[in-house]
């Protein structure tokens, strides 16, 4: 399948995005809102320049960024000429789980554990007094990703053999813009440059540890193979998403609507979950910190990934992917 065209549907008057010509080298690259490009590699004189090392700046680049989007002197080049990779190489991916409400109650009736027999009902009430207490401690839940998982937002994911029951979970992901480190909420989204799409895709079928069912989650198996974290298109600033507490995130599965949901269902929002992350880990310029899925998974409806899907993801000012899936060719 080919790459699905690249369309500038974000909010504000420009983006980040890696580009690449046809067998040309990556490159990082300004895209304005008329789908136009512009080389950053030329425009700050930097042969070597990545987007990481963009966001290493963040604080004293994004006024020249602004104005090199307003500058129609600046040589440009059309968006439908170049692919589109993953925006950003992290050093680190912070992960969250059980930070929508209603996924939370879904996953916690779905993801029985060998030798629980009760009833749903009662499963449903335990979850619900589970996320009441997390809220009040303030104890997001926060895991490590490998920066291996990720690939690019129109790239093709292939399904490993073993995993049984691979699913989806679209994901508002912030983008770390400085150093933080044991910062506050109140001070959390000064930290954040901007905003990405993730689709943290998980195997459902190794979450849980058969051998030894006492030592929990094994996110190491169930989330990080190559591909299984499509990142992108774009890195919208901080500055052009007016409210990423009041986002519309939306998954098609074969052009049907699986997850449909508003990030004011989020548990801890934003910048409670960098603040968390940040209170054990420093967290460093390019590294992403996502934030959760909502309800609306396939193990919810019953229905898994399997070869030839079609996820369409998309978030309110962000853009959107399209991943196709392929089963694991055996050797």
């Amino acid at each position: 399948m080919k790459p699905a065209p690249a369309s500038a549907h974000f909010a504000g008057p420009f983006a980040l995005a890696t580009l690449s010509a046809p067998d040309g080298p990556t490159f990082p690259a300004l895209v304005t809102a008329d789908e136009l490009v512009v080389d950053l590699r030329a425009a700050l004189n930097d042969d070597g320049l990545i987007i990481r090392q963009l966001l290493e700046q963040w604080p004293t680049l994004l006024p020249r960024l602004r104005s090199l989007a307003e500058d129609g002197d600046v040589k440009r080049g059309a968006l439908s000429e170049f692919r589109v990779h993953a925006p950003v190489e992290p050093r680190q991916v912070f992960q969250s789980g059980a930070n929508y409400r209603q996924h939370v109650i879904d996953l916690h009736v779905a993801h029985r554990p060998p030798g629980d027999d009760r009833p749903e009902d009662e499963r449903r009430a335990e979850a619900a007094e589970i996320m009441d207490r997390r809220a009040d401690e303030d104890l997001p839940y926060v895991f490590i990703g490998l920066p291996s998982a990720i690939t690019g937002p129109y790239d093709e994911v292939v399904l490993p053999s073993w995993a049984e029951k691979p699913d989806w979970e679209l994901e508002l992901a912030a983008v770390i813009g400085r150093p933080a480190h044991r910062v506050s909420a109140e001070e959390a989204l000064e930290y954040v440059a901007g905003y990405t799409i993730a689709n943290d895709l998980t195997d459902r079928g190794t979450v849980f540890r058969r051998d030894m069912p006492q030592i929990g989650t094994d996110w190491l198996r169930s989330k990080n193979a190559p591909g299984f974290t499509p990142l992108g298109p774009w890195i919208v600033p901080a500055e052009s998403v007016a409210d990423p507490g009041d986002l519309r995130l939306v998954l098609k599965l074969n052009g049907e609507t699986m997850q449909d949901e508003s990030t004011k269902d989020m548990i801890f929002d934003v910048a409670r979950m960098v603040s968390y992350a940040s209170q054990t880990s420093q967290l460093l310029p390019g590294d992403l910190v996502l934030t959760g899925s909502p309800a609306g998974n396939g193990l919810h409806w019953g229905r898994l990934l399997r070869d030839g899907d079609v996820l369409d993801s998309a978030i309110t000012g962000l853009g959107a992917q399209r991943t196709r899936c392929v089963a694991e060719v055996a050797s």
